[in-house]
């Protein structure tokens, strides 16, 4: 062990690429793959990336389909180069953003728990969203009955399931309080927030200046690509590292 970290450490930092946000085909909401074998294509553009990506977040809206797909594709012996896959469910809070939008966020979920994605679904299905006297969860199958109750009996569990997602909002209460009452979740999911006007940032009113704060203190991380932005976070901008702490804990 010794050997192995004197070695290590004689090389100096190591930089590995990491995309903790990619879509697959298939993905629920804006699936622009070609639909004539697009796994195979999506699979070949991954593994012929340069620097080869070593962590994929494999992100999807509300399930984990995409992800429990990617992970059989590695089981076959794809994705060679990736040394570690991880689940990115992508909701919505209900809170509007200046571009008509709603919040987008994050749930980054730790693979090493061989029942991460038991444990993860069970989270999820404590999310909640109330609509025509009735209360549906993030499930797949609540969520194809929601979808039914907007766009009629009629409509197939693909269009179903697509039309439950676009409706379903989980309140950032209820997010938090389902992570605090988890200590699975506390131990295995890392809540991430965008910060571009999908995200918090997109909360701009002063009125709502609070609901922008009570997001950010319920994130781990932000997705951002602004230099601003992160300098702000880390305590070289308007804001010291104290003052930080003191205002998100």
């Amino acid at each position: 062990m010794k050997d192995r970290m004197s070695k290590a450490g004689n090389r100096g930092s190591v930089w590995r690429r990491w995309e903790p946000h990619i879509h697959t085909p298939g993905t629920v909401l804006e699936d622009r793959y070609p639909k004539d074998n697009a796994w195979e294509l999506y699979l070949d553009a991954l593994e012929a990336a340069s620097p080869p990506i070593r962590a994929i977040g494999v992100t999807d809206y509300c399930i984990t389909r995409s992800y429990e797909r990617m992970r059989e594709e590695k089981a076959k012996g794809r994705l060679k180069e990736c040394e570690v896959l991880f689940p990115n469910v992508e909701l919505r809070l209900k809170i509007g953003t200046v571009k008509g939008n709603f919040v987008n966020i994050h749930l980054l979920v730790s693979p090493e728990d061989a029942k991460h994605v038991e444990e993860l679904n069970r989270f999820l299905g404590r999310l909640s969203f109330s609509a025509f006297g009735d209360e549906f969860t993030c499930t797949p199958s609540d969520l194809a009955r929601l979808g039914r109750r907007v766009g009629g009996e009629g409509l197939d569990e693909e269009a179903a399931l697509k039309q439950g997602v676009l409706q379903f909002k989980v309140s950032l209460d209820n997010l938090v309080d389902t992570f605090r009452s988890i200590e699975w979740a506390q131990e295995n999911i890392v809540i991430a927030v965008a910060g571009t006007a999908d995200g918090s940032s997109g909360v701009r009113d002063a009125a709502d200046a609070t609901v922008r704060q009570e997001i950010d203190k319920a994130s781990h991380a932000v997705f951002a690509s602004s230099l601003k932005q992160r300098d702000y976070w880390l305590g070289h901008g308007v804001a010291s590292v104290a003052e930080l702490q003191e205002r998100y804990g």
